[in-house]
């Protein structure tokens, strides 16, 4: 059962990862959003790959490590996205505001399953 959820967050991050690049272009063709969104496929891509390492940690420290990481990227990658609404970067907000949500539902399952991890 715990290998089908993990699979299944890994699936979501890529998931996630994958929705960020193919809708980067439902942004306004500006400097400040061209800027934005290279960060943004940085900072979601990076959650995914690091999760694929999480899965080969060494250690339960270095899973919380890498655990914290992924969160940090998807805070980042949050953040970014705040950035870009409250500039009115945005074209496509339906697509946009999915990614959003889907974000805040990756932060709050990394965020319990840290605190969880360092619990047991």
């Amino acid at each position: 059962m715990e290998k089908k959820k993990q699979y299944d967050l890994q699936k979501r991050l890529v998931k996630f990862s994958a929705n960020v690049i193919v809708n980067s272009s439902a942004l306004k063709k500006e400097y400040a959003s061209e800027h934005l969104i290279k960060q943004l496929i940085r900072s979601s891509t990076s959650a995914a790959l690091n999760y694929g390492e999480a899965q080969s940690a060494e250690s339960k420290r270095d899973f919380i490590h890498k655990m914290k990481i992924c969160l940090k990227e998807l805070r980042e990658s949050q953040v970014n996205m705040e950035i870009m609404v409250e500039a009115n970067l945005v074209n496509n907000k339906i697509e946009f505001e999915k990614n959003q949500k889907e974000c805040s539902e990756l932060v709050a399952i990394f965020t319990t399953s840290i605190k969880t991890s360092n619990k047991n």
